[in-house]
């Protein structure tokens, strides 16, 4: 565990029995970020040049998101403590919003980019609604302590997140909270509420159930939901006193919370799943909103005990260097993580976690004592049909596991190609404990057709349904095979896929369709480090010709290097293939083939019986039905 380079309380263990932090934790943690951020500040305190590489957006923008981002830290802080500032934070971002407003748009040493629209540099409309948000909390202490001319230029930028167009995405809500802001400090116009109700129209449409948001028009469902689509309009409900707002999008964020409050491991990880996860802890930021606003199904000791073991899980694993900073990665700095929209400023996002300030200390939420997460309970099983995914948790090894079977990074418009297959959506699996291992590596937990030595991609996700029973579940998913050599497609071939699971195990069943010939199908488990301290298995129950160990020298977010398992096999027209995987930190885990008793496969039907209790899973693919059942 790598060592905090700025002080904390001491552990009460009495009320915090499984992290041992407490509320001034959270405060020292908030304070030395903040603290090592600002030693990076232009003279004018408009920019946080925080050192690295740029992002695509350039120095400028950077510099404005180092500003943005540690604003929501501070405000949520500040605010948190009824307006008690004894490091002065809000004096800085006074003098940085005036300094920064000046001469917007000019290339000086000050002053912040202008607005505009996403295709054009577009990032500082991202870092408008951080601005927004951090002035509506910490109002009465800083916004109106600012003389009208100030206030008038600041509104005169963020009014350009009003007037030009986001991306198609949760980026709607960056001019809604701009919007709410402006409205609550008596500046409000048709153009606000014009802001305000497209962003909320349009959450109607990308809500699909569940709990979950699409991430835009298309099947992308990822942390996206809680420290955005969730948290800004339950946010801007809780300080408005919307009660009709209120209603609506806090039903939903309990409703969310049901599901993803099994996502963290029982060391705090959260699923390292989808884009942005250098964002890391503010993975925590809806089970934080949840309990500050009161829509949230978990105990108040369950939520601490996800919050705080988020943080705390990436403060002892080098998230922060030496220096103080929020680096870019998982743990430390890891280049396959990113994104090109990444600059050394966004990781501070992760101030999003800081939300759970707004409860006050006498709040259940830091006086209850703690109780276990939900992946620290009896064995899970959760199905979510909506987004396609199910859910796997062990208390055995405190891991949780995602079977993908919906969640895909393709907007409706876009075409299939192999370059946009992402591996933090396209893969079969994810956990609280493994990565997935990069582009030019071999793809773990994938299932690919070779055909004239081009291996496919799994790009666009078509979900066949997912459920769930008394200690089993499944989903299924169908999928175009897209290859980068040669032709795109093959006419005809098509992979289905079900996953079922039970214990530690996923028997996985896939059905090739239109196989040409000379095809070969291969199917990878989990990509595992030598010093990882979960372990990899892959099984061949029925199809499967051969199994290797194959390397990954560019390793994932948890390992520098890594190996994972491989099984192959030809292929030619219809083929149906079976496996049995297993990802667990048991020690001496029971080998897979001693898990299954028998298998029989018919045609279109597979069948597999279970040794522990004598149980048989039932596949079938014309149609699709999967039971499961005690002889």
């Amino acid at each position: 565990m790598s060592p905090l380079p700025f002080p904390l309380p001491s552990e009460d263990r009495a009320t915090s029995p499984h992290t041992g932090w407490t509320r001034a934790h959270w405060e020292a943690t908030a304070d030395g970020l903040l603290d090592a951020a600002w030693k990076w500040s232009t003279l004018g305190r408009a920019l946080l040049d925080l050192p690295g590489r740029p992002s695509r957006s350039g120095v400028r923008s950077d510099g404005l998101e180092g500003y943005a981002r540690t604003f929501l830290t501070a405000a949520f802080r500040v605010a948190g403590a009824k307006g008690e500032d004894p490091h002065n934070w809000l004096e800085r971002y006074a003098d940085g919003l005036t300094a920064g407003t000046r001469t917007a748009g000019r290339d000086d040493a000050e002053s912040w980019p202008l607005i505009l629209d996403h295709t054009v540099f577009g990032q500082p409309m991202v870092e408008s609604a951080s601005v927004a948000i951090g002035l509506r909390l910490t109002r009465p202490w800083l916004w109106d302590r600012l003389d009208g001319a100030t206030q008038d230029r600041a509104e005169a930028w963020l009014r350009g997140a009003l007037r030009h167009t986001p991306a198609p995405n949760n980026w709607y809500l960056f001019p809604f909270s701009v919007a709410g802001f402006l409205e609550s400090v008596g500046r409000g116009d048709a153009e606000t509420a014009r802001a305000r109700q497209r962003a909320l129209d349009l959450l109607e449409v990308w809500y699909r159930g569940e709990g979950w948001y699409a991430d835009g028009d298309g099947r992308a469902f990822d942390h996206y939901n809680g420290w955005a689509l969730h948290l800004y309009p339950v946010l801007d409900a809780y300080l408005s006193g919307d009660a009709e707002l209120s209603a609506l999008h806090g039903a939903r964020l309990s409703e969310h919370l049901e599901s993803f409050s099994l996502m963290f491991g029982a060391d705090g990880a959260p699923m390292h799943f989808g884009r942005s996860l250098t964002y890391r802890f503010a993975a925590g930021a809806a089970v934080g909103m949840g309990a500050v606003s009161g829509h949230t199904p978990l105990a108040p000791g369950v939520s601490r005990r996800l919050v705080s073991g988020s943080l705390r899980y990436f403060l002892e694993r080098g998230s922060v260097g030496e220096d103080g900073l929020l680096g870019l990665g998982w743990h430390g700095p890891h280049d396959a993580t990113l994104q090109v929209y990444s600059g050394p400023s966004s990781p501070y996002w992760a101030s999003k976690a800081f939300v759970a300030l707004l409860a006050p200390a006498e709040h259940p939420l830091w006086t209850a004592r703690e109780e276990p997460a939900p992946s620290e309970g009896p064995d899970r099983v959760l199905s979510l049909p909506s987004p396609g995914l199910l859910v796997q948790s062990t208390r055995a090894d405190g891991v949780v596991r995602l079977h993908n079977h919906g969640s895909d990074h393709v907007r409706p418009h876009e075409g299939e190609t192999a370059d946009v297959a992402d591996p933090l959506y396209a893969r079969l699996a994810y956990s609280t404990a493994t990565g997935p291992t990069a582009s030019a590596n071999t793809a773990d937990n994938h299932l690919s057709v070779r055909v004239g030595g081009s291996r496919s991609s799994r790009v666009r996700i078509h979900p066949l349904g997912a459920g769930h029973g008394d200690g089993w579940g499944w989903a299924a998913s169908w999928h175009t095979p897209v290859f980068a050599g040669g032709p795109p497609t093959w006419p005809g071939l098509r992979v289905e896929s079900v996953t079922v699971v039970r214990g530690r195990y996923e028997l996985r069943v896939h059905r090739i369709l239109g196989a040409p010939a000379g095809s070969r199908a291969e199917e990878t488990g989990w990509a595992t480090g030598p010093r990882d301290a979960v372990s990899s298995a892959l099984h061949g129950l029925h199809g499967w010709e051969e199994r290797e160990d194959v390397r990954a020298p560019q390793g994932t977010a948890f390992t520098r290097w890594a190996v994972l398992p491989r099984l192959g096999a030809d292929v030619e027209g219809t083929d149906l293939l079976v496996a049995l995987a297993s990802l667990t930190a048991e020690e001496d885990p029971a080998p897979l083939p001693t898990a299954v008793s028998g298998v029989n496969v018919d045609v279109d039907t597979v069948e597999v019986a279970w040794a522990d209790d004598g149980s048989m899973t039932r596949v079938g693919f014309a149609p699709l039905e999967v039971t499961h059942r005690l002889r």
